[in-house]
């Protein structure tokens, strides 16, 4: 069963753009050219999107691909389909990965094991409840990317095909 979804690389160091490029097409199994163009939140370097179709489990591969790279901000997201829910990962350089599962409109679904342990911190003093909940929705990673997010003068348009 296959699904779809985008990789966006945020900010990119130009000497890394290329391993960018390898190391996603070594997931996908294809050549790839990503449009890059300078990111003007982090002056120096560069941001793209590229829209994939793969395999159920692609955005995983995508993200352990590129995790772990310095000064590199991504985040990468696949759809729902049949055989699985859909996936968002976002990874920055100083908080590294972060994975969330979505439901069909989008929504992050949080197991309720992990709700119970933050649940259980919180009471136990180790943690702010909020700040447990805000981790488990990926707020910290949402407040860095965001700067990054921002389509700058010639970044491309996203249009939509469906609307649920």
């Amino acid at each position: 069963m296959t699904t779809r979804g985008v990789l966006y690389v945020h900010s990119a160091p130009r000497a890394l753009c290329p391993h960018v490029e390898w190391a996603v097409a070594g997931v996908l199994g294809t050549r790839v050219n990503l449009d890059w163009i300078r990111q003007p939140a982090a002056p120096g370097t560069w941001r793209s999107e590229f829209s994939w179709q793969g395999e159920a489990g692609t955005a995983s591969k995508l993200a352990s691909a590129l995790r772990g790279w310095h000064l590199l901000r991504f985040e990468v997201t696949a759809e729902p389909c049949p055989t699985a829910e859909g996936e968002r990962y976002s990874c920055t350089p100083d908080l590294g990965i972060f994975h969330a599962v979505t439901g069909i409109h989008g929504d992050i679904l949080i197991p309720e094991d992990r709700l119970r342990a933050a649940l259980t911190r919180a009471q136990q003093g180790e943690t702010d409840l909020e700040a447990e909940i805000a981790k488990l929705l990926g707020k910290p990673w949402d407040d860095e990317l965001e700067p990054f997010r921002y389509a700058g003068e010639g970044a491309p348009v996203r249009w939509l095909h469906q609307v649920v």
